[in-house]
């Protein structure tokens, strides 16, 4: 097929058509199907749909090829052609094969023949049904030889009953599309309503059907099969057509709908508007502004910026950005909570019952918060002072600030600083940004609707920097008790008072604090849980929560205080308590399972159940290292207190040598060397050989290498190990320490004491060794952690000495 799709060419040509036949409706130029009709003919293929006897259409084809064929035609005194369809074939394609064009057509006669922008129009009028016997010429143009198949003769009865069912669809067709009204006038011209097949192929040239269902129209010559197919595609037609009537009536009601809506809602505002019953929207923002900021007692210069900006605001188009950044702003203004604050509640004995309440054990934590509050509580209010909670995971720090909140009836707020790199998220962004915001602090006083909240800073200690700032350096300002006063925010530009602010941090450690931030914070340190404190918050807190949140009753669900300890011994050893709710949850899961597939059956978990609900114990009981060159030392590490086994051997003796082992860091590394020299140094005094060293190779390790491990408290227990080698004898069983050690044999301080006194209980070591500077930290330690200690405080490693092998040291000293 070669027509072409220019649309708006073939609506010109319909036209000329129209008025064509109009003009020649009884010429003699218009020739009837039973005239006279040629045995060859020319042919021209035609690829969307295929051409019907009673048609009378305008035809678009390419000049090139078919120039030639209708000028052939031209020549001819019948002006008669042939119309083939052809399947599956585009425009523009391949010039179709003689074997591609269907065996029926349509004989039509050509008429206003003319050419037109490399194309050739004409009126093809369809005269008879033809069959091609033979191809004469199979190359445009195409020349055949047919013959014009005969309808075999119908029951008129049957044949009328179908003709009124196909005039039937023919007007239902008029009524869904009225476009159809001109086909059926070209129709009436050429033809009656009793022409039974005529009718029937017009009926088939007024549907949408498939090219390939409407020659299979064509091929069909007995008029009452043929009659069954077209009522069939005429149904097809009418059921969409009635389908997009449907949904057109459906769209345009609820366009109209709409647009009546939107015509009657302008209509009221203009009706009111008039009336002075309502305002425009500019107007109603105005005043929704001004009511707000009336319930409030802004400072003077706060008061000046809103009526200039509120003024700015009335000047403005609301259409313009500017209106949309002025709006903005002043909804922020008007939503920080100037001079509103909540009443504190000084009530120490509430305060620490609420402490108690949630919190086990921290006693020490406990006291120096009811401290804090009873410092506020003299003054008469609770300010200046900004609180850190250092300590590992899982000890309950964020859960101190909801108490300290809850204590004193203030409103809290937190917010994790952790991997904060952008400053404008303390300090907001200044309005010329698109999608400026206030910083987190003016987002804070605006959800909690006081000026006076507890605000938590979470994870302060992983605070970071970028190109785009230094959220710690910005922090200083505002948790200064001296500046954060008139603490200033980038979005609003004014002074904000946020002195009566209560800021508590929370930390793992304190080394990557900035120490200008960390002097402006007052620390309390929160060391971890011992098994019993553990047991205490799992029976009190852990369990009830996990009951609550799973649904549970407590007759359905119940674990021994035997197996709780064995799940905080054998599954979750660290200082806190979050691997030990992990493990219970866990445990109440797999009970779960049970109570399903048995609901009257309670579940009861004891130590022998453990295995069978977590698996065998991460944590086995250990076996304390013994022997000649073993020592055992206490650590401190993010997750708590630890104990580090040391030992030292001699690997042969043909030369002098030392090798560390553990991966150490730099720290560790140097506190060996010390500790090597010291004790390479001073041998006689401590009853050795004094050329041991001259003539040993020593190896001293660090178990578990894996883990990295650093700082400087571990001098005294490397020295101990190596002059246990060279003494050939075991230090006293049972025994821990700590501290760092000098070339001339002091004994300095360390930090992390609570954590490794933890630790040396955690593991049954009764006996402990620490640095005499330290006995003021021990002292502070509650009763309950010294219960049952033995502790020998060094000034000098002599001290240390004499503990662990139970003789004093020789006088003097002898030097290498």
């Amino acid at each position: 097929m070669n027509h072409d799709n220019e649309i708006d060419s073939l609506e010109e040509f319909e036209e000329d058509v129209t008025e064509y036949i109009g003009k020649n409706e009884h010429s003699k130029d218009l020739a009837l199907p039973q005239q006279s009709l040629p045995k060859r003919i020319y042919v021209l293929p035609v690829s969307n749909r295929p051409f019907f006897p009673a048609q009378v259409q305008p035809v678009m084809v390419n000049q090139n090829p078919w120039q030639e064929t209708l000028k052939r035609v031209g020549e001819t005194d019948h002006k008669m052609l042939g119309i083939c369809f052809v399947d599956d074939h585009e425009p523009g394609q391949h010039i179709p094969q003689s074997d591609e064009l269907a065996t029926v057509g349509c004989a039509v006669r050509v008429h206003h023949a003319q050419n037109k922008d490399n194309h050739v129009q004409f009126i093809a009028q369809g005269l008879q049904r033809f069959r091609i016997v033979q191809w004469l010429r199979r190359k445009p143009p195409y020349l055949v030889e047919v013959e014009y198949p005969r309808e075999p003769e119908e029951d008129a009865d049957e044949t009328k009953a179908y003709t009124l069912a196909i005039i039937s669809a023919i007007k239902e067709l008029l009524r869904t599309n009225p476009l159809y009204g001109e086909e059926v006038k070209q129709y009436l011209s050429r033809f009656g309503p009793e022409d039974s097949s005529p009718l029937t192929d017009f009926g088939a040239s007024m549907t949408s059907a498939p090219g390939s269902e409407l020659q299979s129209v064509l091929d069909t010559v007995p008029l009452l099969r043929r009659m069954e197919k077209v009522l069939l595609l005429m149904r097809k037609e009418l059921e969409v057509a009635r389908l997009q009537t449907e949904i057109s009536e459906e769209v345009n009601e609820k366009v109209q709908k709409h647009q009546r809506d939107f015509f009657l809602k302008e209509q009221l505002k203009v009706i009111q508007r008039e009336l002075g019953i309502s305002k425009d929207d500019k107007t109603a923002e105005a005043e929704r502004f001004e009511a707000r900021m009336a319930e409030l007692d802004p400072p003077e210069a706060v008061q000046e910026r809103f009526e200039d900006e509120l003024q700015k605001l009335q000047v403005l188009e609301s259409g313009s950005p500017e209106y949309g950044v002025t709006r903005n702003y002043l909804d922020w203004l008007t939503q920080v909570p100037w001079g509103q604050h909540s009443e504190d509640k000084f009530d120490l004995a509430k305060a620490r019952a609420i402490l108690d309440r949630d919190h086990d054990g921290l006693e020490d934590v406990k006291d120096r918060i009811i401290e804090f509050l009873a410092e506020g509580t003299f003054k008469g209010e609770v300010s200046g002072s900004i609180l850190l909670l250092v300590g590992p995971p899982g000890v309950g720090k964020t859960s101190i600030g909801h108490s300290v909140a809850d204590a004193l009836g203030r409103k809290f707020y937190r917010f994790s600083v952790g991997g904060m790199r952008d400053e404008a998220e303390i300090k907001g962004h200044r309005r010329t940004y698109i999608g400026a915001m206030p910083g987190k602090f003016v987002q804070a006083l605006k959800d909690t609707k006081v000026a006076n909240p507890v605000i938590m800073l979470d994870e302060i200690d992983k605070i970071g920097a970028s190109y785009q700032g230094d959220p710690a350096s910005a922090l200083l300002e505002t948790l200064d008790p001296e500046q954060n006063k008139e603490f200033l925010d980038h979005y609003l530009d004014v002074r904000m008072d946020l002195s009566k602010v209560l800021f508590i941090c929370t930390a793992n450690q304190l080394d990557t604090i900035p120490r200008p931030l960390l002097d402006r914070m007052d620390v309390i340190r929160l060391s971890g849980y011992i098994a019993e404190e553990k047991l205490a918050i799992a029976k009190n807190h852990l369990l009830p929560r996990l009951l609550k949140r799973a649904g549970l009753l407590k007759k359905q669900f119940n674990i021994t205080d035997a197996a709780i300890r064995q799940i905080i011994e054998g599954y979750a050893r660290e200082a806190g308590v979050r691997n030990l709710e992990k493990m219970l949850h866990k445990v109440m899961r797999k009970a779960i399972v049970k109570l399903l597939e048995a609901p009257d059956k309670p579940v009861k978990v004891g130590v022998a159940d453990l295995p069978e609900y977590l698996g065998q114990p991460a944590f086995r009981k250990e076996k304390a290292l013994k022997g000649v060159g073993v020592v055992t030392g206490l650590a401190w590490t993010a997750m708590g207190g630890a104990t580090l086994s040391i030992e030292a051997t001699r690997v042969h003796s043909s030369q002098r040598g030392f090798k560390l082992t553990g991966q150490l860091g730099d720290v560790m590394k140097e506190s060996a060397e010390i500790a090597y020299s010291y004790i390479s140094s001073n041998l006689k005094r401590f009853k050795g050989d004094p050329g041991f060293f001259d003539k040993s190779f020593v190896h001293l390790h660090v178990p578990e290498g894996a883990t990295p491990k650093d700082g400087p408290s571990a001098g005294v227990t490397m020295a101990t190990a190596l002059l246990s080698i060279a003494r050939k004898e075991a230090p006293q069983q049972n025994t821990a320490m700590t501290g760092e050690l000098t070339l001339t044999g002091q004994v300095l301080p360390v930090g992390g004491i609570r954590e490794k006194v933890i630790a040396a209980r955690r593991q049954k070591i009764s006996n402990l060794i620490l640095p005499e500077a330290n006995r003021g930290d021990y002292d502070e330690l509650p009763d309950y952690l010294r219960e049952g200690l033995t502790v020998n405080f060094a000034r000098h490693y002599n001290d240390v000495f004499q503990v662990c092998f139970g003789n004093k040291p020789k006088t003097g000293s002898s030097v290498h």
